[in-house]
């Protein structure tokens, strides 16, 4: 991508009212604007950066067998009342030209649970697991902290269903090992602890993802034992760590990136979703959810991986994997070195950001690769093509070193 013809600009100015990290240097690097407060626009950077983490989740979300599919964002609200749910202070409510009621959706278990149920009728129909990655909408009373607490926003949304407790618990302890692997992938996973929270009305615990940062609205506490973590309102109830019994805890700020919760029989007991068991005995089905935001999660990258001059992208996730800066003043030598290697690079299928632009100095063309954080900062000038190779930058060491063209690309090809 030609960095002339990218579609968003970045800006010096801090965004007027804004606080937050993530959103500070998503809206000055070109990724997203605010259209209101808890609503953004995605700019074709940010939109990349969003379709890098939406994949990895879907590989990851495949893996345990669970099957995508897509569900209306328009709900009837009448599900919401069979389910007790009508009345959550978080719902957009609107309604057909011929008066229906309908809500937009929060969740989707309102919706899944009598999907499912039409497929569903012997204990050999069991288990499900269905997801989606698809708009929610809340009327938060507080949307703040940019894309971390938003009133539109993206999900990944499972569901599972099972014919028993034991097999739930299989698939709920598979979902834990999973969320962690997406966190790793996606950079955070260090900073990143299984929390056990209160289960609200559908069990005694539920658990979050909650990510270690300066910037998070929660509190949790570490058992330095076995990592576990258990959230503020839980450790009010208990001394001791849920999962080695263990007393000694290190409290720390945080940010919930995902959770997974029990459902039990809530939803299948309001729309009678039964199964046929193998004695012949109707029993009800035992349900799961789990989610992730994948807006906050690519704010929560964001509030990890930065530092004073902008985000510091882990590769994984990175609109680009190498951002090329072309500085050629008067030098039109320079220029077609640049045009040759960005050509290059494209036809090894490597993803690149040539800064190409003619209107920058020097000087703006590094701050904006800074603010914009890809890994691979590469830089060709005059004093590159003397010595007949390209400049290389890590964006997280800031190390510097002039290669040969032949071996910048075997290394960005193979590793």
């Amino acid at each position: 991508m030609r960095q002339s013809k990218l579609f968003g600009k970045t800006v010096r100015e801090v965004p007027k009212d804004e606080v937050a990290k993530n959103a500070i240097f998503l809206e000055r690097g070109g990724f997203v604007q605010k259209t209101f407060a808890g609503v953004y626009e995605f700019l074709p950077l940010g939109f990349r950066v969003l379709k890098k983490i939406e994949t990895l989740i879907r590989e990851e979300m495949n893996a345990t067998g669970a099957q995508e599919l897509l569900l209306p964002a328009l709900h009837p609200l009448e599900n919401y009342i069979q389910t007790g749910r009508a009345e959550i202070d978080v719902l957009f409510h609107t309604e057909l030209s011929g008066g229906k009621k309908l809500v937009l959706g929060q969740s989707h278990e309102e919706i899944v649970t009598p999907l499912v149920q039409k497929f569903v009728s012997s204990y050999r129909d069991l288990p499900i697991a269905v997801y989606q990655i698809q708009t929610k909408f809340r009327n938060e009373l507080r949307a703040k902290s940019g894309i971390l607490r938003g009133r539109e926003f993206i999900m990944k949304d499972c569901y599972s269903f099972h014919a028993d407790e034991k097999d739930f618990e299989r698939f709920y302890e598979l979902q834990k090992k999973t969320y962690m692997r997406i966190f790793q992938r996606a950079g955070i996973g260090e900073q990143t602890f299984l929390t056990s929270a209160s289960g609200g009305t559908f069990s005694k615990y539920s658990h979050e993802f909650q990510t270690i940062t300066d910037a998070g609205e929660d509190i949790i506490h570490i058992c330095e034992a076995c990592k576990i973590a258990i959230n503020d309102e839980i450790r009010h109830e208990t001394s001791v760590c849920p999962g080695c019994a263990g007393k000694e805890f290190r409290t720390a700020k945080s940010i919930e990136v995902g959770n997974i919760f029990p459902l039990k029989t809530k939803f299948s007991d309001a729309f009678g979703f039964t199964f046929q068991d193998d004695q012949g005995a109707k029993r009800p089905v035992i349900m799961g959810c789990y989610g992730i935001g994948l807006g906050r999660l690519m704010g929560t990258i964001v509030e990890v991986h930065h530092d004073d001059k902008g985000i510091i992208w882990p590769e994984s996730v990175a609109p680009f994997r190498v951002h090329l800066v072309e500085l050629s003043t008067q030098d039109s030598k320079v220029k077609k070195y640049a045009e040759d290697f960005y050509e290059l690079l494209l036809a090894k299928g490597v993803e690149v950001l040539y800064d190409d632009r003619d209107d920058k100095s020097a000087g703006e063309k590094f701050t904006d690769s800074d603010l914009i954080g890809i890994q691979w900062q590469c830089i060709i000038s005059e004093k590159t093509l003397a010595q007949d190779g390209v400049e290389i930058k890590r964006r997280d060491t800031r190390q510097r070193e002039v290669v040969a063209l032949a071996q910048f690309v075997e290394k960005i090809t193979t590793s």
